[in-house]
């Protein structure tokens, strides 16, 4: 039987593109993006309510479009075609060039890997298809994985780390292949399920294993097992639905953000908050990127 819970919504502001939240534990904060605004946001997270405060924001002249911290509190920020590095004085280095500068896409989605390093895809700005990238930062230089995507999104690996797992959503194909933790090596890529009903966006696993997938457009999230089959949903007071992750001291509060893109606000009023459930499960720990040495 599949189990079904509802979001409650958790923030009270209101964000365009809400994406990529990511649960920093030793400061006890929760970091999203605002992909549109530009806006890399810090927040507090209450354990007991699921109720988010919205502290802090880095502001950029340009889409923000994934974020990573370090234990140390160091940032690495996806903009449009390059990857940045935010010291702990606010201070900004550019990483590295992901995208060739000009070119009809950005940056998209982005996660880091059992051992710290940082993966980020891209999406196509017009109606090119096959041309996306999915790519992992070694140092500060960029490793391609993938470059025959559209709009790569959710990235998530299993409990062990030896299962790497990647989204295209126009296609709406959930990736699956082997990942040496230890190395970043990668087998074949293989169809894991496609998904009928729905377009999946950002992704993030459980303990047990299990992915959650939000559903852009179809106002929920959805757990499924790898091999496909349909576990929980979660209702959001939005259509736009755009990734969940586990925070708190806890990891058992599934935060999830959305968007107001294309959505008639007087229709969906909670487009473009966050949303915070309690699902019955704990997620895996997001591990901390580990920066370039200086």
């Amino acid at each position: 039987m599949t189990r079904k819970f509802t979001a409650a919504q958790a923030s009270g502001e209101v964000y365009v593109l809400g994406e990529g939240p990511v649960w920093d534990p030793a400061r006890q904060r929760l970091l999203w993006v605002d992909i549109d605004a530009g806006a890399v946001h810090e927040g507090r997270l209450d354990p007991a309510t699921g109720a988010v405060t919205a502290t802090a924001a880095h502001t950029f002249d340009g889409p923000v479009c994934a974020v990573a911290v370090s234990a140390d509190g160091e940032l690495v920020v996806a903009e449009r075609e390059v990857l940045t590095r935010v010291d702990t004085a606010g201070r900004r280095t550019e990483l590295a060039r992901v995208l060739p500068r000009g070119v009809r896409s950005r940056l998209n989605d982005g996660a880091v890997d059992p051992a710290g390093r940082f993966l980020i895809g891209s999406m196509a700005l017009d109606d090119r298809e096959g041309q996306e990238v999915l790519a992992r930062l070694d140092g500060t230089t960029c490793v391609r994985l993938d470059d025959d995507l559209t709009l790569s999104n959710g990235l998530a690996w299993s409990p062990a780390g030896d299962r790497f797992y990647s989204i295209d959503s126009t296609p709406h194909v959930v990736w699956e292949r082997d990942y040496d933790p230890a190395t970043g090596r990668t087998g074949p890529r293989r169809e894991l399920f496609r998904l009928a009903d729905g377009m999946p966006d950002g992704m993030c696993a459980d303990a047990e294993g299990n992915l959650w997938i939000a559903i852009f457009g179809g106002g929920r999230v959805e757990c499924r097992d790898p091999g496909g089959r349909l576990l929980a949903t979660v209702e959001v007071g939005a259509p736009n639905v755009t990734c969940p992750a586990f925070a708190g001291p806890d990891l058992d509060v599934l935060v999830i953000t959305t968007s107001t893109e294309g959505v008639d606000l007087a229709e969906h009023p909670g487009s473009g908050h966050l949303f915070t459930a309690r699902v019955g499960v704990r997620g895996l720990a997001t591990p901390y990127w580990v920066p370039p040495r200086s």
